[in-house]
């Protein structure tokens, strides 16, 4: 039964870590491309419409892959964790619901109109066709968010006389506190993805000296909107979440954190290796008493560590979730380091011919790919050992009658198939990026103005 459940788990996790690839990236390229759309309408240089052209171009193949990646999940609710979708979808299928039927659409529909329609809408709108694209993708990252958000902490509902959990409160559901900071955390990571891969591909245009006014122009939109989005990432959002998860989910904080040991003033983790059988932590290397102070505000303040817990409540992979966690941590300090950089960079009139400047940002694109993915294996691990948290455990969620070979089966099948789906995506990917922004397939407008803008 274990082995199963593990088959199930490793099959959900594959799915849904290789199609996160792709709408971390639509999400964040929406807002950028209102912020192109805007510039284009506020100073009537038809440079921006180029650029953003060229950039829906790109959210397009995103989107199309998304969608693609996206539906087999669906079918998961029900071929993998059958238990689980009776139980919990009188609550869960409320907001899964929505987001098919209200943001999806919403989004989808409104692409359509932006990628085609720009000659019939004219530039107002143009721009408000962009505005209804990024609205529809945010709509559709807070209903899922909340969805995950009530299985880290489930309000609003009642069990019923048939043990099945009902929805209590539908305002309750969607305006769930953790709902609320998880959403405003992952939206922020979406940011920086799209952040990081628009200064890129302007540094590439810089570094080959080809586009060289789109490149400018990318890499100063990137960098003045990732530095603004690193920023928030960690403080007010991360700081948030984690005392969310120091008082709703303890024994994953210490988890987190590598802590075995109840302490007073307990330390934060930099580094080391966590040896769970063992009790202790190899290695460390820590700053005494800041843990007790980022949770608490109090340099003395007792942390809770795993051995006050019983053990079948500790996440069952311990050195996965302190490695996912510190990697999401290391990252997003490293975010900081970089857009605050290419920021001071960029006011002092050197950015766009600091060569080595552009080369980090290039080369940092796959960071946020990996920071974001880290942060979802942090939340979901730390969840453990609960589908539920205090509901339902995740051994009681999964399919009972679906064997461990028929999941390998099928895990096999989508990870040969997603293959090929990599390799299309990174094609035409590349394919935009290598035409660039002149050859969107439109009518060339005006000249464009050689600005650093």
């Amino acid at each position: 039964m274990q082995h199963a459940v593990d088959a199930h788990r490793l099959h959900f996790a594959f799915t849904i870590t290789f199609h996160y690839i792709f709408p971390q990236l639509t999400m964040g390229l929406a807002l950028l491309l209102v912020y192109l759309k805007t510039k284009a309408l506020r100073t009537g240089d038809d440079h921006y419409n180029r650029a953003a052209r060229f950039w829906g171009k790109i959210f397009g193949i995103n989107f199309a892959m998304g969608v693609v990646t996206g539906i087999p999940m669906e079918f998961q609710f029900g071929t993998n964790w059958a238990e689980f979708s009776k139980s919990a979808g009188g609550v869960i299928g409320q907001t899964l619901a929505m987001e098919g039927v209200f943001s999806f659409f919403l989004e989808s529909s409104f692409l359509g109109v932006f990628l085609f329609g720009e000659q019939k809408l004219g530039r107002i709108g143009h721009w408000w066709s962009a505005f209804l694209v990024w609205l529809g993708s945010w709509l559709s990252g807070y209903f899922i968010v909340a969805t995950d958000a009530w299985m880290q902490h489930p309000v609003a509902y009642h069990v019923g006389a048939n043990g099945r959990i009902e929805l209590a409160s539908f305002w309750g559901l969607l305006l769930n506190k953790w709902a609320l900071w998880q959403y405003a955390h992952t939206m922020l990571g979406a940011v920086q993805t799209g952040c990081f891969v628009m200064a890129a591909v302007g540094a590439f245009y810089l570094l080959t000296h080809r586009d060289e006014v789109y490149g400018r122009t990318f890499v100063k939109g990137g960098v003045l909107v990732g530095v603004v989005a690193a920023v928030l990432q960690l403080y007010p959002t991360g700081d948030a979440q984690g005392k969310l998860v120091a008082t709703q989910q303890p024994v994953t904080l210490a988890a987190m954190e590598g802590l075995f040991q109840s302490e007073q003033g307990a330390p934060l983790a930099i580094l080391g290796q966590p040896d769970v059988d063992q009790r202790k932590l190899d290695n460390p290397m820590e700053i005494p008493r800041m843990l007790s102070f980022l949770t608490y505000q109090k340099w003395k303040a007792n942390i809770q560590g795993l051995n006050d817990f019983p053990q079948d409540l500790w996440p069952d992979r311990i050195e996965m979730l302190y490695y996912s966690y510190h990697i999401m941590v290391g990252l997003g300090t490293i975010f900081i380091a970089v857009m605050g950089l290419a920021a001071l960079q960029l006011w002092r009139g050197k950015l766009f011919k600091s060569r080595w400047m552009l080369w980090l940002l290039m080369l940092s694109v796959p960071l946020p790919y990996i920071a974001n993915t880290a942060g979802w294996i942090t939340a979901e691990i730390g969840r453990q050992p609960w589908l539920i948290y205090g509901l339902m455990r995740t051994t009681q969620g999964s399919s009972p009658r679906v064997s461990a070979g028929s999941v390998w089966f099928t895990l096999i099948g989508f990870m040969g198939m997603y293959s090929v789906l990599a390799i299309l995506w990174l094609f035409l990917s590349w394919r935009e990026v290598e035409l660039g922004p002149e050859h969107t397939g439109h009518l060339p407008g005006p000249a464009l103005a050689d600005s650093d803008d």
